[in-house]
């Protein structure tokens, strides 16, 4: 299973490879990482048919993962990727955004990677 990770912060690759490593190891898992909605969009473009899940931090400077998220949905309907929104707010208001945007899912930070893995499963 291919998964898009896209956040700003730079330390999330190390922080899932760690996280994931028996599951990349394995090859269960494949992580494909963006550091920015912007990146994200170019990635999707290229290579759309591969990504199932994505998983995109809410606020990122330039492009927002809300509004990423509102191209995906708008672009990306054949096949449709699962897409779980993470932030470091719980806030209602990016919450309900996020549902109304269509996300199939929404995390908070720090994330609970057994909690993650169970979602990836289902």
């Amino acid at each position: 299973m291919k998964i898009l990770v896209v956040d700003d912060e730079r330390d999330i690759q190390t922080l899932f490879e760690q996280r994931f490593r028996k599951e990349i190891r394995d090859k269960s898992f494949e992580f494909v990482f963006a550091f920015s909605g912007e990146e994200a969009l170019t990635y999707l473009q290229q290579n759309q048919h591969e990504i199932v899940i994505i998983l995109s931090d809410i606020n990122m400077p330039g492009m927002s993962g809300l509004e990423l998220l509102r191209h995906i949905k708008q672009k990306y309907q054949n096949p449709l990727p699962v897409v779980m929104m993470i932030t470091a707010y719980g806030d209602a208001e990016n919450f309900n955004i996020a549902k109304q945007l269509g996300a199939d899912d929404f995390l908070t930070k720090p994330v609970d990677f057994t909690l993650l893995k169970e979602k990836f499963k289902q």
